[in-house]
């Protein structure tokens, strides 16, 4: 009997080695970095070594099977992904669209080896590769921009790692040789100078297949030109470049997060190696949302529960992250990475994955048609559907699964293997001295704490295995072959470098416990593990259009339950509030209704918490703690992924604790984590404050910064503030109830026009101006005032520069308390020296 089950394994395993040569076949080979390059930077494993299991798989099959399989029928127009395109030779103009889409249908068609996924990208590929022009320009001949060619690089690498189609290399090299010679004459502008970091990265790949040491000239070429992102994230520069919106457009910001990081690989310093992480600590500081990345709408938009993120911001950051793992190795990376996938990603998708949304919000109540006052507005912007928002998303999302897939493991230039992000999933590949080796990573991780790595290899060999420990668990346990290691340390790669034997198997245990983490206004979101929590709201949907394909709608979304909740926390061990609710693994889980962790807190309801003056978003989420004489309830949390509507910060419930007697703000840090922006943007430079300037050379209109932690009556209220431009700029007091757009708040504004010479006193009430007094008075562009405001029951004085005297004296009783803040209407102004002191 036993040599009965020897052979018996015996046959198993050669037919798995079998399986594994096939799988192979037609796979390029691991390229490491060629000198003078960075050494010890990892490779990608060839497109298709990696395949998806269980959870994540079925990610994949819904891609397939919606939105990535059906987008030529969705837009099947010239200008989109129809068959007279520009990228097929047609009289359309395609632009980005074609290159976006193919560079997500290529990953997924081979990630999943589906042969009609693969036919419908091979068309598009035959065809470019067919008709490269004679000067090695390729696509569309009228297409004058560089851009568009940077996402089909992508697309055309992916297609030679998985089929080494002998045609790529010779076509990148004559293309590449064609860039660096017009370079000069036509420089990179707009989106390619922003993006230019894309281009870098496939032209370093090149080399390293190559050699050819005119791929380095290019990488120099194409840095110089392109936007100074090193300098950016270093010193948080993104609204340096005046009216210039792409280096504060998020989407650019997402995607050249990796533009330092390439060109570490060419200068190593610190410099270009720690700009990443430096951009990414200032966008989160200041625009940080709970899903992991900033808040971008299309422009960095402030720390905000009602501001969204754009989906190719999700992809694009994603992607960023994905490269700089292989190049610097950082364990908070793949934290990052994994939070952004498990959160972000799947929130901006329908469980089908056949609708998208163009934003989505930390704080989504209502998924509905309507103005938001984004700096860039759509009305449809976060309603479900093929066709939310402007038309880049539809196209870019496709690669967002299948890259974190194929980038989830590398190979090590030691002849070893690294996990940067961890889910269900098979590795096939040949480490060192070419031996095959399968790795099935046998887990329903982020939603269960336990991963199973089980090594299939065709004979010993000793090579290291690099596994990321995620910073967030303080108790990770790791065991080779039952014997548990010692010494893992969370943030921290463990290496373990051993004789690997068949059927050797690895168990990581990642213990998960609930935890608070502080947001906007004094509030929190939770988190297990890499998942954010939601509260889950009963969803009404009602489909608004039907599209030619059959089964995709446009859906809007109402709640059908309440969703004005804050948590009642008792104590400082917050996991004690939480009860953690597991149910067997479905499917899919972030279906709402089956998702396999839940946890449920006790809270009350704040009944003022409402929708905002447009009834399309809820108010900003209030300042914590709130009081709340409404009866205790137990909420339910689901994955952030998992809804369209959703809470996910949360005020608190308790006694409010405002600062009401005195406040400065002098910005000398250039810092302003105090004060809260609803619309527009305000930003530090310099120890002072600035409204940034739009394209359009304005502020944009009524853009406000709030200390939503003040509420003062009466006080005396000073700050120096400096007009630039055509409009008004100044200080508002007794605010309460404050949202995006020029009206949209409660309280009094005194403002100066130095254009027009006036200062005026007025307030918003019912989304309505109203003036309550003006005066003339000689000012100056570009010349700081002081202006104090003294508020005394309903008796208002305005004073300008240390005046005894008042400019304007007038009375008002609506408002007697709120917060102070400042704001603009259209106009470029500059404020420093806060200054406030209760009466």
């Amino acid at each position: 009997m036993k040599l009965k089950n020897k052979f018996i394994n015996f046959l198993f395993q050669a037919a798995a080695l079998i399986l594994m040569d096939q799988l192979c076949f037609g796979q390029s080979t691991i390229t490491f970095n060629r000198v003078p390059l960075k050494n010890n930077v990892y490779a990608e494993l060839p497109l298709g070594s990696i395949k998806a299991k269980g959870w994540l798989l079925k990610q994949l099959e819904n891609q397939r099977d919606g939105a990535t399989g059906h987008a030529e029928e969705l837009y099947p127009g010239k200008d989109d992904l129809g068959k007279e395109s520009n990228w097929l030779g047609g009289p359309g103009s395609s632009w980005e669209r074609v290159p976006y889409y193919l560079k997500g249908l290529v990953a997924l068609a081979y990630t999943l080896d589906d042969a009609k996924l693969k036919a419908k990208a091979q068309k598009w590929i035959d065809y470019t590769l067919d008709h490269q022009q004679q000067s090695g320009l390729f696509g569309p001949v009228k297409m004058k921009d560089w851009w568009p060619r940077m996402p089909f690089l992508y697309a055309l690498q992916s297609y030679y790692e998985a089929t080494n189609d002998k045609r790529v290399i010779p076509f990148m090299s004559k293309y590449f040789r064609y860039e660096l010679a017009n370079l000069d004459g036509d420089p990179l502008r707009e989106w390619g100078k922003a993006r230019a970091g894309d281009n870098m990265d496939v032209a370093l790949w090149l080399y390293n297949k190559t050699g050819e040491k005119y791929l380095l000239d290019l990488v120099d070429k194409l840095k110089s030109q392109a936007y100074p992102w090193a300098d950016i994230y270093n010193d948080n520069e993104f609204f340096y470049s005046g009216p210039d919106f792409y280096p504060r457009h998020m989407v650019n910001v997402a995607q050249a997060l990796k533009f330092p990081v390439v060109y570490s690989q060419v200068d190593s310093s610190a410099y270009y190696a720690d700009a990443m992480q430096r951009g990414i600590n200032y966008i989160m500081r200041d625009n940080g949302l709970p899903q992991g990345l900033g808040s971008g709408t299309e422009m960095l938009a402030g720390k905000s529960s009602v501001q969204g993120v754009e989906t190719c911001t999700v992809v694009e950051w994603m992607q960023s992250l994905e490269t700089a793992f292989r190049i610097g190795h950082h364990a908070a990376t793949g934290d990052q990475l994994e939070k952004i996938a498990f959160n972000a990603l799947p929130a901006q998708f329908s469980d089908e994955i056949k609708n998208h949304t163009y934003y989505t919000l930390p704080n989504e109540v209502q998924a509905v048609h309507g103005p938001h006052n984004f700096n860039q507005d759509y009305t449809d912007g976060i309603v479900p559907s093929p066709y939310s928002g402007f038309p880049c998303c539809r196209y870019n999302m496709h690669m967002g699964w299948p890259y974190f897939v194929k980038n989830s493991w590398a190979a090590t230039p030691d002849g070893g293997l690294a996990a940067d992000t961890y889910g269900p999933v098979e590795i096939t590949t040949a480490i060192k001295q070419k031996i095959k080796v399968k790795i099935q990573e046998e887990t329903n991780y982020p939603f269960d704490e336990k991963i199973v790595l089980k090594l299939s290899l065709q004979k010993n060999a000793l090579f290291p295995l690099r596994l990321r420990i995620p910073a967030w668990c303080t108790k990770p346990g790791v065991s080779v072959n039952g014997i548990r290691v010692a010494e893992v340390t969370p943030g921290q790669y463990l290496l373990l470098k051993r004789l690997w034997h068949n059927n050797d198997h690895v168990v990581l245990n990642f213990p998960m416990e609930p935890v608070a983490r502080q947001q906007v206004n004094n509030s929190v979101s939770v988190e297990r593990g890499p998942l954010v929590f939601a509260l889950k709201i009963k969803q009404a949907e009602k489909h608004t259009k039907e599209f030619a394909v059959k089964g995709f709608y446009e859906t809007e979304v109402l709640p059908a339950s309440n969703w004005n909740y804050g948590l009642l926390l008792d104590g400082i061990d917050f996991k004690k509030n939480v009860l953690t609710v597991k149910r067997k693994m479905p499917g899919n889980p972030f279906a709402q209704d089956s998702t396999p962790v839940t946890l449920a807190l006790k809270a009350k309801r704040i009944p003022g918490w409402a929708v905002d003056y447009n009834n399309t978003a809820a108010m900003e989420v209030p300042f914590s703690p709130v009081a709340s004489t409404e009866k205790t309830e137990e909420i339910t949390l689901v994955p952030f992924g998992s809804e369209v509507l959703r809470v996910s910060i949360f005020p608190t419930i308790g006694a409010p604790a405002y600062n009401s007697t005195h406040y400065v703000e002098d910005f000398d840090d250039n810092n302003a984590s105090r004060l809260v922006t609803y619309g527009g943007i305000w930003f530090c430079k310099d120890k002072a404050i600035h409204t940034a300037v739009n394209p359009n050379g304005t502020s944009g209109s009524g853009t406000k910064a709030i200390a939503t932690n003040t509420k003062f009556s009466n006080f005396i209220y000073t700050a120096d503030l400096t007009v630039k431009s055509p409009g008004d700029a100044g200080l508002i007091f007794r605010v309460k109830d404050a949202a995006i757009g020029a009206d949209a708040y409660q309280g009094y504004y005194v403002g100066i026009n130095a254009e027009k010479g006036t200062i005026q006193l007025g307030k918003a009430s019912d989304h309505k101006w109203i003036v309550i007094a003006s005066a003339k008075c000689p000012l100056e562009l570009k010349k700081s005032y002081a202006i104090t405001v003294k508020a005394v029951d309903d008796k208002f004085e305005i004073f300008i520069n240390g005046s005894p005297n008042a400019i304007i004296t007038a009375t008002d009783n609506q408002y007697t308390s709120g917060s102070i803040g400042l704001r603009a209407y259209n106009a470029l102004a500059t404020v420093d020296h806060i200054t406030v002191n209760a009466l």
